[in-house]
């Protein structure tokens, strides 16, 4: 009997040292780090080439993917406004929106696609990518635009001001505005300056960029010119008063002192270096003149009368001749 019993621990612990083992082998197996599988190899061909990836088949067309075709090109509404300043109003009126394809032509000019004139513009334009031009006056700027399915909307910020130029005689005398023009020039060296704007009337607004621009103010049309650089903020109207130092000046041969102006004369009025300014014919012929030392020639038939005089800023003066002299 006791034999028996230990016959029967023996062969029980032997079955639990089998569980026990198992239960270990199988621990063992689910913790072992798994080594690196190989990349899976692109197919080769006999010759060792890669088997080229075959093309996804064409996309069948029904009337579903008809119709989102049809809509993808079909024109978009698009509405575009602009203002002068980031803080202003939208610009009611005087606009000028130019909207060019993005994509220039064989001879690298952009399409034009479409044209408004006046403030806010409503149009329709198929999906894709634009340039807008925007002209306000004298003020402009280019901007993108992407078009995409349903309602497009683009607000544009010109920072643009106002430039209202008058010139006098200097000690405030005025000037007949029709003896007035202005010439505005950008800013910079002379031979790199591009004309903006010429003969502009006095008080005539005119709207530009921000910026520094070269103004020329010309009273009359020989010498009397001034010029000045005048700047321009956004928002803002500047306005601007140029001096001239010259004055209006006419002329007239006389047999004396205040008498009747002699009719059929020739005038031709030179500067000091000889360089002839104004010519003209008749009894009371006038110019204007910038400050400085001239003179003046009457001929008279076979003749020649002559008078030095000199100009002084101020109003209108008149320079007689006697043609008792030579």
């Amino acid at each position: 009997m006791r034999i028996l019993r230990l016959l029967l621990s023996v062969v029980c612990l032997a079955a639990v040292g089998i569980t026990g083992t198992a239960h270990m082998a199988a621990w063992a197996q689910e913790n072992a780090e798994i080594p690196p599988l190989p990349r899976p190899r692109p197919d080769r061909d006999a010759s060792g080439a890669v088997a080229p990836v075959p093309a996804p088949p064409p996309r069948q067309q029904t009337p579903a993917t008809e119709a989102i075709d049809t809509l993808a090109g079909a024109p978009q509404p698009v509405t575009l406004t602009a203002r002068i300043t980031q803080d202003g109003t939208t610009i009611p009126e005087g606009l000028i929106w130019r909207i060019f394809d993005s994509v220039p032509d064989a001879n690298g000019e952009m399409a034009l696609v479409a044209k408004v004139e006046g403030g806010t513009a409503q149009l329709e334009l198929p999906p894709g990518e634009y340039v807008i031009h925007l002209a306000y006056g004298r003020a402009q700027t280019s901007e993108p635009l992407s078009v995409a399915a349903g309602q497009n909307s683009k607000d544009i910020v010109m920072e643009a001001g106002a430039l209202r130029l008058n010139s006098a005689v200097t000690g405030d005398i005025p000037i007949a505005p029709n003896l007035l023009h202005f010439d505005i020039y950008t800013a910079g060296p002379e031979n790199s300056r591009v004309m903006l704007a010429e003969n502009l009337q006095p008080n005539e607004i005119i709207t530009l960029n921000a910026g520094t621009y070269h103004i020329v103010s010309r009273f009359g049309d020989i010498n009397a010119v001034v010029k000045a650089d005048l700047r321009v903020e956004p928002g803002q109207l500047t306005d601007a008063t140029l001096y001239h130092h010259g004055s209006e000046v006419s002329f007239k041969l006389v047999s004396e002192e205040g008498g009747e102006a002699i009719a059929d004369v020739e005038w031709t009025v030179k500067s000091t270096d000889g360089a002839t300014l104004f010519t003209d014919r008749g009894a009371f012929p006038w110019t204007v003149l910038a400050e400085g030392d001239y003179t003046v020639l009457a001929k008279l038939g076979d003749q020649v009368y002559n008078r030095d005089f000199q100009v002084q800023p101020g109003g209108q003066r008149e320079i007689e001749i006697l043609n008792n002299k030579f």
